[in-house]
């Protein structure tokens, strides 16, 4: 899977914890080679088309939209990562 990621996710990240960093790589790491696994909970945002969740721990989440490149290969756009509230506020 290709993924690109946002300004916003990048900032998002940088100012996380250290040990949420590890947590948040782990987590990409295992979205990448199976995006339904159980621990990621992924789910659809109600009231946010096309935009999905994702567990990086019980506290902090990632956002994630999908487009396709120019030969039509689907690209998972990383939005943001944050704690649950604030991620979803502005997902």
């Amino acid at each position: 899977m290709i993924f690109r990621r946002t300004e916003r996710f990048l900032e998002a990240f940088r100012s996380l914890p250290a040990d949420i960093q590890r947590k948040m790589l782990k987590a990409l790491a295992l979205f990448g080679q199976d995006q339904r696994h159980p621990s990621l909970e992924v789910k659809k945002l109600q009231g946010r088309d096309g935009v999905w969740e994702a567990r990086v721990d019980q506290k902090y989440r990632f956002t994630i939209h999908y487009e396709k490149n120019a030969s039509g290969e689907p690209i998972c756009v990383l939005r943001n990562v944050d704690n649950h509230d604030e991620c979803l506020k502005n997902p």
